[in-house]
């Protein structure tokens, strides 16, 4: 049980535990005779103090100011505080113990000092090593994540499905005509695969490449759709004027995804891309028609290429500055992304 709980409440979990063992061992010592007059105020009464007080710094107070602008100052003003209003009803509750009023006002004077020089500055930077450990993780789970996602798209293109799909293409073309047709297509491919061998590894890449990929890859569709008169491809994608970076092959599964479920060779279909730059963001929109696949298609029941693929990409790498908005219906499929590339 202890396992299922999220990590955050297991190190709370835990440290509660650790404390209230080693305030239940101070109490089982009390009655024994090895603490007695100043030593049981201390473990009985100042330990637990310190117990809740850090408790409340580090899960309460630290995590409620450590965003702000001055975190240390609203922290320390905070602290001193609290320890001001603990003062008299500390003070008390020892002077009834004690039996003397001196004595339990310099205890209680005696602890907010311990307090404010000890256990506040201790805590403080426990916290902050707690929060430098948490975001190397992050920092590593993203760009594992990344590289995963990297890994697996590139796998997912390089196989024999794609390949012999591509080949077949200019194998019928060459059979159509002789030589032009044919070497585009090869220029095409060629360039392609090194830009997926290559430049796909890399963190960022120019957009104009990006889009050079995209141009190669619907002109090597197009030398296989051409020679159907029903099916339509429209695209407008204008170039960057500015020097514009972007992660590779973010935009390319959702072109693959509209040639592999929106053509078909017996039924009228389309396929609209279109892509612009307005300032610093990216709009990027695919339009294309459905098929219902034969039952004997074993892709029938498939998602589209690498969707999910490049939803987890967009996640790692653009947190909060993308909006992808997928609609579809039975005879339609339409994409909408935008990307922040500042």
């Amino acid at each position: 049980m202890f396992k299922q709980l999220p990590p955050d409440y297991r190190v709370v979990l835990r440290n509660c535990i650790v404390a209230l063992a080693l305030l239940l061992f101070s109490l089982l010592l009390l009655p024994t005779g090895y603490a007695q007059g100043e030593i049981m105020v201390l473990w009985g009464i100042l330990l637990p103090f310190s117990i809740v007080f850090y408790t409340w710094l580090y899960y309460g107070l630290i995590p409620f100011v450590y965003t702000r602008s001055k975190p240390l100052m609203a922290y320390m003003l905070r602290s001193v505080l609290v320890l001001m209003l603990s003062f008299i009803p500390l003070g008390f509750l020892i002077m009834l113990y004690l039996k003397t009023e001196e004595d339990g006002f310099s205890y209680a004077l005696f602890n907010c000092f311990l307090q404010l020089c000890i256990t506040t500055p201790v805590c403080w930077q426990l916290y902050k090593r707690f929060k430098k450990g948490k975001e190397e993780v992050v920092v590593l789970q993203k760009e594992l994540g990344q590289s995963n996602a990297s890994f697996d798209f590139l796998r997912s293109q390089i196989n024999p499905h794609f390949l012999f799909n591509a080949l077949n293409t200019i194998y019928g073309t060459a059979l159509q005509e002789k030589a032009e047709r044919t070497s585009e297509g090869i220029e095409k491919l060629g360039d392609m695969m090194r830009f997926m061998l290559q430049e796909n590894m890399q963190e960022k890449i120019s957009l104009v490449r990006e889009i050079d990929y995209l141009n190669n890859y619907i002109s090597l569709q197009k030398l296989r759709t051409d020679v159907s008169p029903g099916i339509r491809i429209e695209t407008l994608i204008a170039p960057p004027v500015n020097a514009i970076e972007i992660a590779p092959m973010l935009l390319i599964p959702f072109v693959e995804n509209a040639f592999k479920h929106g053509i078909s060779f017996r039924d009228p279909s389309h396929i609209k891309i279109n892509l612009e730059m307005k300032e610093d963001t990216l709009y990027f929109d695919v339009y294309n028609s459905r098929h219902t696949k034969p039952d004997s298609d074993p892709e029938k029941d498939k998602t589209g290429i690498g969707l999910d693929n490049v939803k987890q990409r967009l996640i790692l790498l653009y947190p909060k500055k993308h909006d992808l908005i997928i609609r579809e219906t039975g005879k339609e499929f339409f994409v909408h992304l935008t990307i922040q590339l500042s």
